[in-house]
Parts: structure tokens; C-alpha cells; sequence
């Protein structure tokens, strides 16, 4: 039969439109475990590849006629020979293209809104670690909000519309992902923008990004408003674009909020956290439509892949901005919380500027999943 090859792109394409897919994943189990590709309608079977060395004879009973077939593994080996032994035995199989590695790094742009004076704003989905960044374009100028280390592909994004990176912003020093900010800036000749109070150590200049910064973005005065929002960390920064999208970093998300522990301050950011969910946000427009930087379930997907929601209505909707009572919602955001990200530590000194990982280092420090909220 045919063994034929899926990208990243292509199936997060099938995740945007719900379609069914069966993933025979051949890591260890543990690696399953704790991060897999999803999407609505896929089915899984998870056998690892050194089970299936002497033959798949064992597993066709487990296997659909009826659906498209994918074969996953952590680089591309292992599910390239186990598709090729499924086609051997009579099946049409496909297997990911630099698999998991791949996955982890694809980002999809999607065009989340347009601007009153003209321009628009993307949101780029890391469809597999829950990842999101932005791209604000007007008049041929574009601001960058949460980049990702794969920077070429904002570079190479912004060249096929047409505009100039000239501003570069990180919401907080980011402890789950290598942020790209300060490589796209040097590229680009752009400004970089950092939180000030999450900088005191880095090695590097920056532009400090302070509550009432007003930054314009190509010649129709699209205005972005620095809103100082701490408790996901002492710094954290969210942005209100053209009066119409919060871009809350990673404070408030659309099924949960921010954890405050990923810099070991969680007992002395809750109120921080508390007082910048419960009061500063409450106190905007419930019309902003929310852009936060990660997604913790495929369910906050929207349709067309993007992740937004009227910020009104997560004050209805999310658990996280109901909690009346002060020492339960201390509880939730203090205790048994979702294990810390891998390699956070690591990952904060490097967007620090104190260490200086190689490439194949910094995929393995960020391989799995988002893990900076509380729900």
C-alpha cells in the first residue's frame, strides 16, 4: 500500500476543522502520557516502538480500515519504519513529518481582527504547546507581542504582507517558552520591549515597558496601551490594542487564569494576582475581546483555530474570576497546582541573556506541554 507524509501544518488543519484522525503514537508511554498531539476527533493508540520491532501483526485488530491513519514519534525514525511495516501489512498510513520535535515548534498564523483605522492583528497558534503570539500590522509597520524562539517565521510572515517589524514586546519574562523578542529585534533593527520589574537581570538592553507606554504602530496611530497587570509575575504587562483586544499575556486565559508560581513568589503574588483579575481588568471595557498567550485545552478554540473571548463574557464563564471567597481562591492558585514546566528554570535564564543554549538544547528544554495556568 502507500505510506504517504503529513505536516504540522496539515494536521493542525485537521484539528481547526475537527476531522477525524487516528494516531498510532509509538513513544513510551510516559512521554504519551504527559504530552500528546489532540484535536476533537482523533483516536489514539499508543504502543510503544520497541514493541513493534518483530512485526505490527499484533495491533491490526486494533487498527481502523475506516479512518486516516498517522504514525507519531518523538524525531521521524521510528514512525517512518512502523508506517512503512502497516503498509507492508495492506494499510494506508501516513507518519509526521519531524515528528513531535515538528509539532511542538509549528506555529499557524490566523487573522483574529481588523483595526478601526485600517491594519490587522494575527494571532500565531503553537498549536502543540498551547503557545500564542501576535502580530499587530498597520501601514506596512508590525508589533510583535510574545514571540516564539522559531523566529523566521514572524520574519519571513511579515515580508509576505508586506510591513516592517519595528517593535518587539514581551508581556513578562516567560518561563514555559524561549521567547524570540530579543533575536527578532537585533534581525529586524526593531525596539525591544520588556516589563521592567521581570528585567532586573538581564544582560542585555531593552526598552522598559511601563503602564501608560503608548506605542504607535504605522502612521494610523494604532495605539498600544501598556496595562501593568502583575501576579503571573511581579512584571507582567497586558496590552489594550485599538481600544478593542486585551492581550492579557499570561495572567488570564479563556478557561483559566495564571499560576504565580513559576518564579517561587506564589504566596507573595496571590494578592498581586487577586487584585489584577478582580479590580484592574473588571474596570475595562467588558466588550475587549481577550488574546491571551497560551491555551491549556483544545476546547478554547475557536472555529477557525483562533483562541479569543469577549472579556465580558469570561467574567461570566471562568471559574478563575468567580471565587468570592479570598483564602479559596489563595487554594487554587497556591495549591495542587499542574506540574511546572520543564527546564523553566533554564528557560528563564535564557531569556534572561545569562545562558546561551544551542538550538537542539533549547527544543529539548521546551519539549511539552503549556503548563501556566490554574483551572
Amino acid at each position: 500500500m502507500t505510506v504517504n507524509i503529513l505536516t504540522s501544518h496539515d494536521v493542525t488543519k485537521k484539528v481547526f476543522n475537527k476531522e477525524e484522525l487516528f494516531i498510532l503514537d509509538v513513544r513510551n508511554e510516559s512521554d504519551f502520557q504527559d504530552w500528546k498531539i489532540e484535536g476533537e476527533n482523533f483516536e489514539f493508540l499508543n504502543i510503544p516502538y520497541f514493541d513493534l520491532l518483530d512485526g505490527v501483526e499484533g495491533i491490526m485488530n486494533d487498527i481502523p480500515t475506516d479512518k486516516e491513519i498517522l504514525v507519531v514519534c518523538a524525531k521521524v525514525g521510528s514512525s517512518m519504519m512502523i508506517a512503512e511495516m502497516l503498509s507492508d501489512a495492506g494499510l494506508t498510513v501516513s507518519y509526521l513529518e519531524g515528528g513531535m520535535k515538528a509539532w511542538s515548534e509549528h506555529l499557524e498564523p490566523v487573522k483574529v481582527g481588523n483595526l478601526e483605522d485600517g491594519g490587522e492583528i494575527y494571532q500565531f497558534v503553537r498549536i502543540g504547546k498551547g503557545c500564542l503570539s501576535y502580530m499587530v500590522v498597520s501601514n506596512g509597520e508590525a508589533a510583535l507581542i510574545d514571540s516564539t524562539r522559531m523566529t523566521d517565521v514572524y520574519v519571513e510572515f511579515a515580508e509576505s504582507i508586506g510591513a516592517k517589524i519595528t517593535h518587539v514586546f514581551d508581556t513578562h519574562l516567560h518561563a514555559d517558552h524561549i521567547s524570540g523578542g530579543r533575536v527578532i529585534a537585533e534581525k529586524t533593527n526593531a525596539t525591544y520591549w520588556l516589563p521592567p520589574k521581570d528585567a532586573t537581570e538581564v544582560v542585555f538592553d531593552y526598552q522598559p515597558l511601563e503602564n501608560g507606554n503608548d506605542v504607535t504602530i504605522g502612521d494610523t496611530t494604532i495605539n498600544i496601551h501598556a496595562l501593568y497587570s502583575p501576579g503571573h509575575t511581579i512584571g507582567s504587562t497586558s496590552f489594550v490594542v485599538d481600544d478593542k483586544f486585551l492581550l492579557s499575556g499570561d495572567i488570564l486565559f479563556i478557561d483559566s487564569i495564571g499560576r504565580p508560581d513559576l518564579a517561587g513568589m506564589a504566596e507573595d503574588w496571590v494578592v498581586d494576582l487577586r487584585e489584577s483579575l478582580y479590580t484592574r481588568f473588571k474596570e475595562l471595557s467588558k466588550d475587549l475581546i481577550v488574546l491571551p498567550a497560551h491555551f491549556m485545552i483544545i476546547d478554547e478554540l475557536n472555529e477557525d483555530g483562533s483562541v479569543s473571548k469577549k472579556l465580558g463574557t469570561l467574567y461570566e464563564e471562568n471559574h478563575g474570576l468567580n471565587i468570592k471567597d479570598e483564602n479559596e481562591f489563595r487554594k487554587l492558585v497556591t495549591e495542587n497546582l499542574p506540574p511546572q514546566p520543564n527546564a523553566y528554570q533554564e528557560i528563564r535564564q535564557t531569556n534572561m541573556g545569562i545562558i546561551s543554549p544551542d538550538d537542539e538544547k533549547q527544543r529539548e528544554m521546551e519539549i511539552g506541554p503549556n503548563r501556566c495556568a490554574v483551572r
